[in-house]
């Protein structure tokens, strides 16, 4: 009962703040990334990170999520607050940066580290380097997931199949308050988009990924192969697309639209098909992954 209050209280808060910023006249304007051609209210991932961490207080009272867990999650408030001032005023990179920075150092004391890499064949268990590494993967989702955050429920969908994987895969009921959380909002984003999650909902949600990605590696070791491989659409799509820039010698700090989910609409596929496209994708990977297990 508690979940289908979450969704339906994320479903309400999103319609008042889509009012709310259509009132104020507060919408996205159209720029040379946009895959829109209407200006749209943003900022609708203030619902979704209100319920999110509303929900995980309700777990942590109720005993239902490991305490270092709770705490690795909660660090995310700091960048849900930054980027929602960022959503407004336009922040500075370096203040993003810097607040990158410190919610990935929060993260990881909570979670007590990276314990080690699995490659297979060889383990790298030097905490320096793993922490290190896990240090500037926080980084890169977080700014992965925004950049991915582009077409009507593209992110949304994204993270709502996460939450539904992690359950099936897990069994833990965070996933089933991050599926509530993203789902009321996703009714809203849907093509065609009556709102905008905005970058207080997609950094969020990036930085819950590299949690969930660390924190179950910590448990076993394979267990961080079971998240790239869930989160994969993501960010091989940034993680090669930003490559392919940098050989190609742009600006990386310039906007573009040029990752494949942007090529495909412009070769005429509605958000709807490359969203579709994208969940058929996912669950037949978690489908294999499931088999596997």
């Amino acid at each position: 009962m508690i979940y289908l209050f979450l969704l339906i209280l994320s479903f309400i808060l999103t319609y008042f703040i889509k009012n709310y910023y259509i009132k104020h006249a507060l919408l996205e304007e159209i720029n040379e990334r946009s895959s829109h051609t209407v200006p749209t209210p943003h900022g609708g991932g203030i619902a979704i990170a209100f319920v999110w961490f509303s929900g995980l207080f309700y777990l942590y009272f109720t005993h239902e999520i490991d305490s270092s867990l709770f705490f690795a999650l909660m660090v995310g408030l700091l960048i849900s607050v930054v980027s929602f001032f960022d959503d407004l005023y336009d922040l500075s990179p370096k203040v993003r940066l810097i607040t990158q920075a410190l919610v990935a150092f929060g993260g990881l004391y909570f979670l007590d580290g990276f314990q080690e890499l699995d490659f297979f064949l060889f383990t790298i268990d030097n905490q320096l380097l793993t922490n290190l590494f896990a240090f500037l993967m926080i980084i890169w989702f977080i700014n992965l997931y925004n950049f991915l955050d582009g077409i009507d429920g593209y992110a949304g969908s994204e993270s709502l199949f996460l939450a539904i994987a992690g359950f099936i895969l897990f069994g833990d009921n965070v996933f089933l308050v991050l599926a509530a959380s993203v789902l009321g909002f996703l009714l809203w984003n849907w093509h065609p988009a009556k709102i905008f999650m905005g970058d207080v909902g997609s950094t969020l949600l990036g930085y819950n990924v590299a949690i969930f990605t660390l924190y179950y590696a910590n448990q076993a070791s394979s267990n961080f192969w079971i998240w790239i491989i869930l989160f994969s659409i993501f960010w091989f799509d940034a993680t090669l697309t930003l490559f392919l820039r940098y050989r190609n010698g742009e600006k990386l700090s310039q906007a573009h639209k040029k990752h494949f989910y942007q090529k495909l609409t412009q070769k005429g596929w509605s958000h709807s098909q490359v969203t579709t496209t994208a969940l058929f994708i996912n669950i037949v990977l978690l489908g294999l992954l499931y088999t596997i297990n």
